[in-house]
């Protein structure tokens, strides 16, 4: 199949290589990041592939948001991908929490995904493959926690997975499926050097999982390899 992914924090690493093998495949990609000045790559790419269109957006402004709301009113969107994320300090134990950054993480991971499945709901459904996907992560499983601390984004996760489990409830009438996705560790920016997986390996995973999705998938979490994954 083709069609239409709105992906979100797609300049670099996991979103850039799913702008990237959804380009080869002929979709058409409405490639968001934060900032297209220093967004080279995602450039390249649009040269390479002109159904890849390019937009600035910051998921922590609900200004921006709604405005493209507004912008792409009526288009049908198959996929919509929320993956800008942001891990805040690494390494949080007990006693070293940061009050400021850790509303600054809830406002990026859990708030924002929120809202713009609220904002872009109407697209996915007009759709026809209609699926909205988090990229959430294993540390905020409360199942595998096995080693407690790192507060900070943990919570982020485990949040915005209850926010998958309620919209796969509220959309399902709509048709909607909506899933948690968890890329692996994978060699980025943010999974740092000793990470175990490239991101061709994990986004050629993720792929599979959102194109496959349908309304049977909807409300569970699921690991890049295609195994569920307990909440």
């Amino acid at each position: 199949m083709s069609g239409t992914i709105l992906i979100t924090g797609s300049n670099r690493g996991i979103g850039l290589e799913v702008c990237t093998q959804f380009a080869r495949d002929g979709w058409r990609v409405f490639a968001c990041c934060r900032d297209l000045d220093s967004a080279a790559a995602l450039k390249s790419l649009q040269d390479a592939h002109p159904r890849v269109e390019l937009i600035q957006l910051d998921v922590t402004d609900q200004a921006q948001m709604l405005s493209l709301g507004e912008a792409l009113k009526g288009e049908p969107i198959d996929i919509l991908l929320n993956n800008a994320g942001y891990y805040g300090p690494k390494g949080v134990r007990f006693g070293k929490v940061d009050r400021s950054e850790w509303r600054r993480v809830l406002e990026s991971n859990t708030i924002a995904p929120y809202m713009m499945s609220e904002t872009f709901c109407d697209n996915v459904a007009a759709s026809g493959h209609k699926v909205i996907a988090m990229m959430s992560s294993k540390v905020g499983s409360i199942a595998d926690n096995r080693s407690g601390g790192g507060y900070i984004y943990r919570t982020s996760k485990t949040a915005l997975n209850q926010v998958v489990k309620s919209l796969s409830i509220d959309l399902r009438e709509r048709g909607i499926t909506v899933i948690a996705l968890h890329p692996g560790w994978v060699k980025t920016a943010m999974g740092g050097p000793g990470a175990l997986i490239a991101t061709e390996q994990s986004v050629g995973g993720l792929k599979k999982i959102l194109l496959e999705a349908d309304i049977t998938y909807s409300g569970r979490f699921y690991d890049y390899d295609g195994c569920e994954i307990p909440w």
